[in-house]
């Protein structure tokens, strides 16, 4: 049983480390990632972006902020404001891109993922139903907060 936890500890190591990789190499603005929290069993958030991870290691990636914070993330890439269906869009896709990077990061560690298509939640939104949630929480310079939570099956 001890190597079912040092393997599941090993998983959950590399994938923070690739989750912050893969935010370091997609998103282009100054920032500092604070370290680790775990989670109660209920998540509440107002905005963000879910994406599905299927393979050897089972669980969710969401990207959460204010709305107002993925529009700037969107500004500073694109050059030009979102708003609407465009924010939503781009949000999606923003989750996209990180869990995909996510996902050939931890592949260089031998660990087989894929994620499924992103879900936006937007309103008061409770998660809950995993076995284990990590948060990351990410200051973007001169835009404000983003969280990035692991919910583990």
């Amino acid at each position: 049983m001890s190597i079912a936890i040092e393997e599941r500890s090993n998983y959950i190591t590399h994938l923070l480390n690739g989750t912050i990789t893969a935010f370091k190499n997609i998103v282009p603005i100054k920032h500092d990632i604070l370290k680790p929290k775990l989670l109660g069993q209920s998540l509440y958030l107002q905005y963000g972006v879910l994406i599905g991870i299927t393979g050897e290691l089972r669980g969710k990636l969401i990207l959460a902020g204010d709305s107002t914070i993925f529009g700037a993330v969107g500004s500073s890439m694109f050059g030009m404001p979102l708003e609407g269906e465009m924010l939503a869009s781009f949000s999606g896709e923003l989750g996209n891109m990180i869990a995909g990077s996510l996902s050939t990061v931890i592949a260089q560690n031998g660990i087989k993922t894929d994620i499924t298509s992103p879900t936006i939640m937007s309103g008061e939104t409770t998660l809950s139903g995993y076995e284990k949630a990590i948060q990351l929480k990410i200051k973007l310079e001169d835009i404000g907060e983003m969280e990035i939570y692991l919910l583990l099956d």
